[in-house]
């Protein structure tokens, strides 16, 4: 066996070792959905205290302490910021082709842009360990801002808001946890304070929570019976999302000159499905949420192929 193809089977063999079992908690979040298992509002209130508590202590654990100094930040800022401007703008090109209704084209929009966070992290720190969860850590810094200013603009573009709800929409994205995590991280290891005492240990525990009780809340958030609508509008989504997206990045990738770690984590945060939250903010915003449940569903499941299947080429 030549030195290059048995390279190339250690690299599919950590891609499988490090996504599998992110994926069977998945699996296994979509089997006690389909069960019922907890009954009564327990996967609500649970997807709560993942979003408000869990997974912005570990941001602030992970970002409060990492050496972002071996993090080309500039580099991976213009390679993932600048792939979701370009569809960003693709996508409104598009939109009297596409011929969705104004409800539509916003979970279009987010479905192309928007990421699922507990995914991304989960699969950087497989794959690469603590220089690959901080990398992870600085793409969702830079890039939750971004997505959703940019998706609350294209609910306020399409004109799905209804009276008065610009100002509420304005002060949840003031209020988004994670984004708050984030400054509140950076801000501590900016100004050097880092987290003191027992606090570091506290706020990692916590985090350390947040990745697999969020990977089960994305299964329990999946539904299938939303595969049934497969219109235009869902196919270009869903190829943008899964396909042209993580090609732009790997190119920009390239071209930059990104070391590994950086690669991958770029890539692998611009290959992940759609956010499940995205379906709270279509009910919330006057989006499609039947087509935003299809996109979601749909996006987990192809994941699982396409994740892969970009990684083993970056490698």
């Amino acid at each position: 066996m030549s030195q290059g193809n048995s390279t190339k089977e250690i690299v599919m063999t950590g891609v499988a070792n490090a996504l599998g079992p992110l994926f069977l908690l998945i699996l296994l979040g979509a089997a006690l959905g389909r069960l019922r298992q907890p009954g009564g509002d327990f996967w609500p209130q649970l997807e709560r205290l993942i979003y408000f508590l869990l997974f912005p202590a570990m941001l602030v654990s992970t970002l409060a302490t990492a050496d972002v100094s071996q993090v080309p930040v500039a580099r991976v800022a213009v390679a993932l910021l600048g792939a979701m401007g370009v569809f960003g703008l693709l996508l409104w090109a598009l939109r009297g082709w596409l011929g969705l209704a104004p409800a539509a084209f916003t979970s279009a929009f987010q479905g192309a842009l928007r990421f699922n966070t507990y995914v991304g992290v989960a699969g950087a720190a497989a794959l690469h360990g603590t220089p690959g969860a901080t990398v992870a850590a600085v793409a969702v810094a830079l890039m939750v801002p971004v997505v959703n200013v940019m998706c609350v603009a294209s609910f306020i573009a399409a004109g799905t808001l209804g009276a008065g709800s610009l100002g509420r929409s304005l002060a949840a994205l003031a209020r988004n946890p994670l984004i708050l995590g984030c400054l509140i991280g950076i801000g501590l290891n900016v100004s050097g304070i880092g987290l003191p005492g027992w606090s570091a240990d506290t706020v990692e525990l916590l985090g350390r929570a947040a990745l697999p009780l969020g990977l089960v809340a994305v299964g329990v958030a999946l539904r299938p019976e939303a595969l049934l609508r497969l219109d235009r509008g869902v196919w270009v989504t869903n190829a943008i999302k899964l396909g042209l997206m993580p090609a732009l990045v790997l190119l920009l990738a390239l071209a930059l000159g990104l070391d590994p770690v950086s690669r991958d984590v770029a890539l692998l945060f611009a290959a992940l499905p759609t956010a499940t939250s995205a379906y709270i903010l279509a009910r919330q915003l006057g989006g499609d949420a039947e087509m935003m449940a299809a996109l979601i569903t749909a996006q987990t499941l192809l994941a699982m192929a396409t994740l892969p299947l970009w990684l083993r080429l970056a490698g």
